[in-house]
């Protein structure tokens, strides 16, 4: 076979016409092969360098991006508190945390920009979607509320503060410290050390109770039932003591034991106590109780009867 042959081989459109007339040969009519005329002409036109080097560019892109990405963030943790410590300006963990957030995105939509340009096919779509900017707009703002929803309202957490990385917080019935704050959700660790993940646009709307947002230290309360009235001033008596030799109770602070019902045969009193965190109060508030309710059982004490 010479060269000429050969070259005509590989064509694949001469491919296509040789087939086709075997085809018609062998079935002693013209038999349509358009699917394959299509096929053919799609694989000539297909430049196989071209879609080599766009990948290749396109793989270093990424690889690029993602090195810029963590080089930036680690440069932004080290410079950020020095240069908010020189200029003197009030910038806490949260708000740093959002701006490298902020510049992390930012160059992730420029290495998608740069992907985008390196595909072709991507350039048209591009043009139409300029060219209707409008109802794009509208489109893609419809589609995309609920993102855009969650990155406002982290923003708007980062500069009021309803809460910050590290506080502790009660959040529908669970308390836990806010571990993250990205620029879609937040993370609550809980005491169990599950992690809560909750959109921005809920933790913007939802009632939150914030235990560290000033002081840390809180009031406490730890309830006991007892049955008859007559022993209201000695387990009264029993609670505080016990209150005060805990050592992780504030003895500068107020100790109080308030009756706070009385229906029936059921008593309650309820002991308020001023602790160092909320991120305390369960083994503080288990060590007293345990402590008074043995005391009860020696002095005779009972507690209220189970309904």
């Amino acid at each position: 076979m010479d060269l000429s042959a050969a070259t005509s081989l590989a064509d694949p459109q001469f491919l296509a016409d040789q087939i086709q007339n075997r085809v018609d040969l062998a079935a002693g009519k013209h038999i349509d092969l358009v699917p394959l005329q299509v096929l053919a002409n799609t694989v000539d036109g297909i430049d196989i360098i071209s879609i080599l080097v766009n990948f290749i560019i396109i793989i270093l892109i990424i690889l690029f991006t993602r090195s810029a990405v963590r080089f930036v963030d680690r440069m932004l943790l080290n410079y950020i508190p020095k240069v908010v410590h020189k200029v003197e300006v009030k910038m806490d963990a949260t708000m740093q945390l959002m701006i490298r957030r902020l510049v992390s995105a930012t160059i992730y939509l420029i290495g998608l920009m740069l992907v985008i340009l390196q595909i072709p096919q991507l350039h048209s779509l591009a043009t139409a979607l300029l060219a209707g900017a409008g109802i794009a707009g509208l489109a893609i703002g419809y589609a995309a509320k609920d993102s855009l929803s969650n990155f406002t309202s982290g923003i708007f957490i980062a500069v009021f503060q309803p809460f910050r990385v590290g506080d502790f917080v009660d959040f529908r019935a669970d308390y836990g410290q806010v571990e993250d704050l990205t620029l879609r959700h937040t993370v609550i660790r809980t005491s169990d050390n599950r992690r809560i993940i909750v959109p921005n646009s809920i933790m913007s709307t939802e009632p939150i109770i914030n235990w560290s947002i000033r002081e840390p230290e809180i009031v406490w309360m730890v309830d006991f039932d007892l049955e008859k009235a007559g022993d209201i001033d000695r387990a009264r008596e029993i609670i505080v003591d016990k209150a005060r030799s805990n050592p992780m109770v504030l003895k500068d602070r107020p100790i109080d034991v308030l009756l706070i019902s009385s229906r029936y045969s059921e008593l309650t009193l309820r002991l308020e106590v001023t602790i160092p965190g909320r991120n305390k109060a369960k083994v503080i508030s288990s060590d007293i109780r345990e402590a008074v309710k043995k005391e009860f059982e020696v002095q005779g004490i009972l507690p209220a009867p189970t309904p």
